[in-house]
């Protein structure tokens, strides 16, 4: 299952949560970095849940001129 991972660049590094899954967050240095323990965030939370959550976020790009 896929999950929409929001991830915000600060002033030290990278921040990266997923929406459907309270809690599940990260932070590092680089993005590639922060993507990696955001993964395994992902699968400690799930291994919590006895039912699969479903993504209800979605994502669009809005185009302003």
């Amino acid at each position: 299952m896929d999950y929409l991972a929001i991830i915000k660049k600060s002033g030290n590094g990278y921040s990266a949560y997923i929406p459907d899954i309270p809690g599940c967050i990260a932070a590092a240095k680089t993005k590639k970095e922060t993507l990696k323990l955001l993964e395994e965030a992902l699968e400690i939370h799930l291994e919590d849940f006895s039912k699969m959550p479903k993504q209800k976020t979605e994502a669009a790009i809005i185009k302003v001129e």
